[in-house]
């Protein structure tokens, strides 16, 4: 018969395996969900940028929301991370959840050996006599790996949906002139497609 202890720890081990599951469905949900397009719902541009979150490129971002908020004032700007595709986001997922999982294990002295009808390895012995030192050293070393399957180097830049900057091609973070010279072309362009459409329509 199990002692409650054990029980109070599977209990522990399933719901936090079901909330982890239930946040990677709603991402999945989120990630099917279209992007709102305010430039049609507002009337004024928007320039997206995604941006790799791990590799530092947060405050670059924020760089240049100053710098375009300064010269463009009317244009609203959206930044996020950019996911990697493939598998390594996947990956990264599992490692968040098993790391989560093998942590609760430890804290609650549970032998899963034990549940696999198998021997108690040694290396599992000494993480459970020194808890501490054994889920700080594996939230750091999976938390190392999680930022290295993640880090894409993007900074990807699309107005109103039309991509316009691409680090991923080009190599390189757009300078400051570059990018006027990238929103002014649009903005002059977008501007006589509507004079065009209007005078058609007319």
């Amino acid at each position: 018969m199990a002692r409650p202890s054990s029980i109070s720890c599977i209990s522990c081990l399933l719901l936090i395996a079901g909330l982890s599951l239930l946040g990677s469905c709603s991402d999945l949900i989120n990630d099917d969900i279209p992007l709102t397009k305010l430039s049609q719902n507002v009337g004024s541009p928007t320039l997206k940028v995604l941006y790799c979150y791990s590799c530092g490129y947060k405050k670059m971002f924020d760089q240049y929301v100053q710098i375009i908020n300064q010269k463009y004032p009317h244009i609203n700007i959206d930044g996020g991370n950019y996911d990697p595709p493939g598998l390594s986001l996947a990956i990264a997922k599992f490692i968040g959840i098993a790391k989560m999982l093998i942590i609760v294990c430890i804290i609650g002295g549970v032998n899963v050996f034990e549940y696999l009808n198998q021997p108690r390895p040694s290396w599992w012995a000494w993480c459970l006599e020194n808890k501490l030192y054994a889920c700080m050293m594996l939230f750091f070393l999976c938390n190392l790996l999680e930022g290295q399957l993640i880090q894409s180097g993007a900074f990807e830049m699309t107005l109103n949906d039309v991509p316009v900057w691409s680090k991923l091609e080009t190599g390189r973070v757009p300078q400051p002139s570059e990018l006027f010279q990238i929103i002014d072309s649009h903005m002059q362009f977008t501007a006589e497609t509507k004079l065009e459409f209007n005078n058609f329509a007319k």
